[in-house]
């Protein structure tokens, strides 16, 4: 038996394959769903007549929403399996994406963002617990990286379909005709998807009230692998989120000069770069395990370089290979960002897995909310000077860099503790 082999270790295979296929591809549709606000920014704010904080508040709710759900939709998805909360996330975004496209006014389009956003909330949480419950432990990190590739592709299709859905059909017919892709997911999960294979059927869980909730949270916690995770997911995460999330396309096209062609072009390197990098840091942190931290600090520094360089650059413009580079270097931060999962689930036993990993999940949507408020507000402050609105990513970025290092020494030392502990018992199993 691999040393890295527990027990009851689900066996995988293709049947695990399928049933998770199911599973992350409403991960898939409810990205598409999220970002498809990156691409028709400047078209919301001609379609509302809305400034930039204004528009900045669409993204803000959303990510508000989802960052405010992570630890409830832990615990639900610890208390009623993955199948039941990935199908109530597929109505919810489905209807949130809807709304939208029909919205007459402002105040129904955010209520509707709202709505997308606690669907959307719903899905990640349970694609990584739904991994966890049919693949071999060893196999976490590239099931983890392969699930935010897959979101990856999501934010392609929003990049590269819906944004010519949207000036080809308008807003209405290309938001609308999206949301079918929800009702498509929504009955696949429900004919098809399974929380566990035979034989592998979870603890049954005590009564759920109010102290268990406590003691789940509390216990999550007071890991510190799971407030390592929080900090690596929160500094990693969100410059990427940002940029294609909403403020990308205008800095590309107001600040920088380029056609909104152009501008599509540099954010599609950005899902494609993270694609590419998804897999190699996968595949880096399932051969070496201790190349976890190196990988994550190593994407901020090469991050906050970049961003820099360019915010630095002398003249209106900077040119385009320094754009080029920076759109690839973003394409690193979502793999990155994964790598927080892969400190907070080997600190942390199965029944609480769906906990521990919404905790470390706030951590980049955190990030990219206040990232979001902030620069809207800076830019209508100081009359879009996106140089000085964009500075603020450092300032996050510092704050991040300093919880890692505090926190990194006493999360290897707790998971060393308990990967001994997982040892000795897989020796007293039975051959």
């Amino acid at each position: 038996m691999s040393s890295t082999t527990l027990p009851d270790d689900p066996p995988g295979g293709r049947r695990a394959l399928a049933v998770w296929g199911i599973g992350v591809s409403v991960y898939f549709v409810a990205v598409i769903f999220r970002t498809s606000l990156g691409v028709a920014g400047l078209d919301a704010a001609d379609r509302f007549q809305v400034n930039a904080s204004a528009l900045s508040t669409f993204s803000i709710l959303q990510l508000l929403v989802y960052a405010g759900m992570q630890i409830p939709v832990g615990l639900l998805v610890d208390r009623l399996g993955t199948k039941k909360v990935l199908a109530l996330g597929a109505v919810l975004f489905t209807a949130g994406q809807l709304g939208f496209a029909f919205s007459p006014s402002y105040g129904t389009a955010l209520a509707s963002r709202a709505l997308l956003g606690c669907g959307d909330a719903l899905t990640f949480i349970s694609v990584l617990r739904l991994g966890s419950r049919w693949f071999p432990a060893r196999r976490g990190p590239l099931v983890a990286q392969f699930a935010g590739l897959v979101g990856m592709a999501g934010n392609l299709v929003s990049t590269l379909v819906l944004a010519r859905l949207l000036h080809g059909v308008g807003w209405t017919a290309a938001f609308a005709g999206s949301a079918a892709a929800g009702a498509v997911v929504f009955v696949l999960v429900l004919l098809f998807l399974k929380d566990h294979p035979e034989g592998h059927e979870p603890e049954p869980l005590p009564h759920q009230g109010a102290a268990y909730v406590r003691r789940q949270i509390a216990a999550s916690w007071r890991e510190p692998g799971t407030r390592l995770g929080l900090w690596v997911h929160f500094t990693t995460q969100f410059p990427a989120m940002v940029f294609l999330l909403l403020w990308g396309l205008p800095f590309l096209v107001e600040a920088q000069g380029l056609s909104r062609a152009e501008a599509g072009e540099l954010l599609t390197l950005v899902v494609l770069s993270n694609m590419v990098v998804g897999l190699v840091y996968g595949q880096i942190i399932a051969r070496h395990h201790g190349a976890r931290l190196p990988l994550a600090l190593g994407t901020v520094g090469a991050t906050a370089a970049l961003w820099a360089a360019t915010l630095a650059h002398p003249g209106p413009h900077a040119p385009i290979w320094l754009l080029i580079v920076l759109c690839t270097v973003l394409g690193a931060c979502g793999p990155a960002s994964m790598i927080g999962f892969d400190f907070a689930r080997p600190a942390n036993p199965p029944e609480r897995q769906g906990t521990a990993s919404g905790i470390t999940n706030m951590g980049g949507f955190v990030a990219s909310m206040t990232t979001l408020f902030a620069i809207g507000v800076l830019l209508d402050a100081t009359g879009d000077d996106y140089s000085l609105a964009f500075s603020v990513v450092f300032v996050l970025q510092a704050v991040g860099v300093w919880q890692i290092l505090r926190l990194r020494r006493r999360a290897a030392r707790r998971e060393r503790e308990r990967l001994v502990a997982s040892r000795v018992k897989t020796l007293h199993v039975p051959a």
